[in-house]
């Protein structure tokens, strides 16, 4: 079984692959807004050997797809391709042995003392540099820029590493190469669909209905880890499954190291209690990453930023909002990426958002955020936390992934103000301790989470004895309770029980009073709030079952 999936995903892969060639080729005089994001970078690369750059350095993780897209680059600008790695010394593109040449300073004395018009593609050359190897290259990158044109020749360093060495950092263009946007894993989908058996296609739709959703699932994965999770769906499935696709990112955040994958609470927003305003701004977007809202020319929602107290809800929500939208949820922990070295936490943050955009459409929770940007005004750390702010910038003014960033933020008087003027964030929310009906939500929600209903529990009357606690502090009163419920003879839970556990409970509006208070003067003017006046809340009770 494992060898025919293997066997079955390179095989999809592969005629994905000439069916992407033959595209290249018919788009090739297109229009740029008809382009793939691959499409665009290999334009770019055919400029660039036609300008005579010398050398180029391609970050990618895809050596068979990006090789053979240097081959087109390469003949456009009417320059023949070959390859070399110690392994297989230097080749032409069809594989034809040129030359057994193992030693990494073999090679490029070979490239330095050749006429031919040719563009080298030399494979993982990083692992090899020494002095002498690393002298090699720059001195030859000078050399190849003096040739006469008619023995242009470049050389392209082909690795999954985009660390530059200093010494060619001046001479190297660096293309961090794409991986497949939704319109090449679409055209992958459809190739897949295509090679299927007629027994298979006349048995079931092979996506189950559920195309766009396939589609989505795929996207953050390389060509031929779509292809063999496709593959995977059919053979177990007979069709593809978008669940079986999506789990495949999993591993690829496990991989990199950098983000977080958080399993989203399964109540969905049925988890919030109270809020009806956040949620309501909240369930009118979660259509904005439709594909009739892409049709539509809908822009995708940048997402939100949640200030208040602790214990608000504000870490629940993104929880709750991947639940809601069916998308993955990441966590990114920008203290755990800080670095003492300047420079080297801004390439930790980049590297953490280029995964989520790989992944996307998903949701990116910044958890306490005002905590990592702590000092970005100053240098007292160095430049460490400004570099980390100038990265979170850049990213949420560029970015073009489906990714809905939700930050929380306990303090925001300690955030930058950069980080919240209007177009960073869709909205700004503030989120105050709950009202008297919200606090009959919370409790609500926290029963149903311990599989208890409100019969024979005065949710009024907790409502009233709650007065000033938060919902984190609501939610602990129910397995407090449970605990003398059960001592008692495992009898249910009663209104008696929540009071007493609500009775032994120093509420956080008591111990940091001013701090509340200090919130809801800034929240004013500034920031939206997430629950109705007490006043409508109240006057929606009814509505409410409280």
């Amino acid at each position: 079984m494992h060898y025919y999936l293997a066997r079955k995903g390179r095989t999809l892969y592969r005629k994905y692959m000439d069916n992407n060639n033959a595209q290249e080729n018919t788009m090739r005089n297109a229009a740029p807004a008809a382009l793939t994001r691959s499409q665009k970078v290999n334009a770019d690369i055919t400029a660039l050997l036609k300008a005579r750059t010398a050398l180029l350095w391609i970050t990618t993780r895809e050596e068979v797809r990006v090789e053979r897209a240097l081959i087109t680059a390469a003949g456009d600008a009417k320059q023949i391709v070959r390859f070399w790695d110690c392994a297989t010394g230097l080749t032409e593109a069809d594989g034809g042995k040129v030359e057994d040449i193992r030693d990494p300073s073999a090679i490029i004395d070979y490239v330095r003392d050749s006429r031919e018009r040719c563009v080298y593609v030399l494979r993982d050359l990083h692992k090899w540099f020494d002095p002498i190897v690393l002298r090699g290259v720059r001195s030859l990158a000078r050399m190849l820029q003096t040739t006469a044109p008619a023995e242009a020749r470049a050389i392209i360093l082909l690795t999954p590493s985009g660390e530059v060495p200093p010494e060619l950092a001046g001479q190297a263009t660096v293309i961090d190469y794409p991986l497949p946007d939704r319109a090449e894993i679409a055209a992958l989908l459809d190739s897949v669909i295509a090679a299927l058996p007629d027994s298979i296609k006349a048995e079931a739709t092979p996506t189950n209905g559920k195309r766009e959703a396939a589609i989505d699932a795929a996207v953050g994965l390389t060509a031929e880890e779509a292809s063999n999770c496709y593959a995977k769906s059919l053979v177990t499935l007979r069709r593809i499954e978008a669940s079986v696709v999506a789990s495949e990112k999993k591993r690829v955040i496990a991989r990199e190291k950098v983000l977080t994958w958080h399993d989203p609470d399964p109540r969905g927003m049925d988890a919030i209690g109270g809020l009806e305003l956040l949620k309501g701004w909240l369930t009118a977007r979660k259509t904005a990453f439709s594909p009739r809202a892409r049709a539509f020319g809908l822009p995708a929602p940048k997402g939100m930023m949640l200030v208040g107290p602790p214990g608000t809800g504000k870490s629940l929500t993104p929880k709750c909002v991947a639940t809601a939208w069916g998308m993955p949820l990441l966590r990114l922990d920008m203290g755990a990426l800080r670095s003492k070295w300047v420079g080297e936490s801004e390439g930790n943050i980049r590297k953490a958002l280029q995964v989520a955009e790989a992944v996307s459409p998903c949701v990116l929770w910044l958890d306490e955020i005002e905590k990592a940007l702590a000092g970005s005004g100053g240098s007292g750390d160095g430049g460490v936390a400004a570099d980390a702010l100038g990265a979170v910038l850049s990213w949420m003014q560029e970015r073009v992934g489906s990714v809905f960033v939700i930050a929380t933020a306990n303090d925001v008087r300690a955030l930058p103000p950069e980080l919240l003027r209007k177009g960073r964030f869709d909205e700004l929310f503030f989120i105050d301790l709950p009202t008297t009906v919200e606090r009959g939500s919370v409790m609500r929600a926290s029963l149903a989470q311990f599989n208890r209903t409100t019969d024979g529990i005065d949710l009024d009357a907790v409502g009233r004895a709650t007065q000033g606690f938060t919902g984190a502090e609501i939610a602990a009163l129910v397995p407090d309770a449970l605990f003398v419920a059960f001592a008692d003879g495992e009898r249910a839970l009663t209104t008696a029980d929540l009071l007493a556990a609500a009775a032994t409970v120093a509420p956080l509006s008591k111990t940091a009073a001013e701090k509340i208070e200090g919130l809801r003067q800034w929240a004013k003017g500034k920031a939206r709030p997430a629950s109705a006046p007490e006043a409508v809340t109240t006057s929606t009770a009814r509505a409410l079952d409280l």
